[in-house]
């Protein structure tokens, strides 16, 4: 079955053909097939030829037609500039004045002030205000991500005016699937689906059909919090207001996937060690600049490592052996921590974790924390005593292992709910910070061990 779909696709979807067309200038052929498309096809399309073939697309295209394109396609933020700068500015101007407002505001987010002001003065007075409005919120507030194209209805209005507003409304409206219902002074005082307007009877009031129970965000929420929401509750979109609860706009699904994937890919990063995801087109000086503070910070907390076992210096002397369980030591309670952090930073995240379940969770940290250090010790003990022979050996390792285990947890799950609390993201927790952090405490537990038992040792 996905064979034949595969097939039907290239057979809609011929990229060379389609090239072939613009560069013969057959822009009848062109338009034909790929009007036809979807518009993701048509994104994929645009962003793989180069800059020469795309100044044809411009000459074949409408501003109108590029604007579907633009909301489509999926751009690293200095190539949103890269591809305007392509365009004729007043052709620019005019396709960014044709797209949804939230998705013409991320785009105009990336130009400099000066860029910006030239396509917003070129632009129609209404639309460059909306749009002025939008860039005015703070980034990653539920306000810089709206919407302000959606249906909205009078309460005391009845079916039949309302489905008049929905059709002459619906053609620039992002989604019709909710109705918004606002007072007289524009307050949001309801919701009503599309289906509920289809089946009513058409001089009921909208007032005694609407569902007054609305759940909505304010324009000042993090972005992050307004995800979590229409995660929970299943929105198609949600309706963002002021504080004096007047209807600002909405914020719709796709929009909100873009930020579950974007603070996804955020937390990914600082859990990796890093200030961003490296972009694999990037120069190495590029990648490296964005590795290096976290990797240079990390190397002088290693030296506190390298310190610490220079103040066991004659304990190791003494007993040899132990320099050889040093490694497995510190990389167990490492992935332990890692594993706790993880746990905790995906619970705050979704928010399963909240203020009276906190406790809850680090006492379930715990006690996970005490049986897989007990688990791991007793398999240590075992090995150890096999291999060489030397059960105070292996109850040193296995209690040092059991021990950094529970403390390595403990730290991994603690750590992250503390940073939250003082109010920082807690993914920058991350791995390699815990790793390291793992990595002091597991060596000084396992050498100050050998140093209380040194005499036994040897």
């Amino acid at each position: 079955m996905v064979e034949q779909q595969n097939n039907k696709n290239e057979e809609l979807f011929n990229e060379e053909e389609l090239r072939q067309y613009l560069i013969d200038e057959n822009i009848d052929q062109f338009r034909e097939i790929f009007l036809e498309l979807h518009s993701y096809d048509q994104a994929q399309f645009y962003e793989k030829v180069g800059p020469d073939i795309r100044s044809t697309i411009y000459l074949f295209l409408s501003p109108q037609e590029m604007a579907t394109i633009f909301e489509t396609i999926e751009l690293e933020d200095k190539e949103y500039e890269q591809f305007l700068n392509e365009m004729d500015t007043a052709y620019g101007a005019e396709m960014l004045s044709y797209m949804y407002t939230d998705d013409a505001v991320d785009v105009l987010n990336e130009l400099d002030d000066e860029q910006r002001e030239s396509y917003l003065e070129m632009m129609d007075s209404e639309t460059a205000e909306e749009i002025n409005e939008l860039l005015a919120y703070a980034e990653y507030t539920a306000g810089a991500i709206m919407t302000t194209e959606y249906v909205s209805v009078y309460e005391n209005s009845t079916v039949r005016s309302a489905m008049t507003v929905l059709r002459n409304e619906a053609p620039n409206a992002e989604t019709i699937y909710y109705v918004f219902v606002v007072d007289d002074n524009h307050r949001l005082s309801g919701v009503i689906s599309l289906r509920d307007l289809i089946i009513s009877d058409e001089d009921t009031l909208i007032h005694d059909i609407m569902n007054e129970r609305v759940v909505y965000v304010k324009a000042s929420d993090d972005q992050e919090e307004v995800a979590q929401i229409m995660k929970d509750y299943n929105f198609l979109a949600i309706p963002v207001v002021n504080d004096g609860h007047e209807m600002l706009g909405i914020i719709t699904v796709d929009d909100i996937i873009d930020v579950i994937d974007e603070e996804a890919t955020d937390d990914y990063s600082k859990l990796a060690g890093l200030s961003d995801v490296d972009d694999v087109e990037a120069s190495p000086f590029k990648a490296a600049k964005k590795r290096l503070p976290w990797l240079i910070m990390l190397l002088f907390l290693g030296m506190i490592t390298a310190t610490l076992m220079g103040q066991f210096e004659a304990t190791l002397d003494k007993v040899a052996l132990l320099a050889l369980f040093i490694p497995l030591i510190s990389g167990t309670s490492g992935n332990s921590g890692t594993q706790a952090l993880a746990v905790a930073v995906r619970g705050i995240a979704t928010g399963e974790i909240g203020d009276k379940s906190k406790f809850k969770m680090l006492l379930r940290e715990v006690l996970t924390g005490l049986i897989t250090g007990i688990v791991c010790g007793l398999i240590v003990v075992g090995i150890i005593y096999f291999w060489k022979d030397n059960l105070i050996i292996g109850l040193l390792v296995g209690a040092a292992i059991s021990t950094s285990i529970l403390v390595a947890t403990i730290a991994g799950s603690f750590i992250p709910l503390l940073i939250h609390k003082l109010g920082a993201d807690p993914a920058v927790a991350s791995g390699p910070f815990i790793t390291t952090l793992n990595d002091v405490t597991s060596i000084l537990i396992y050498l100050g061990l050998a140093s209380v038992f040194l005499g036994k040792l040897m």
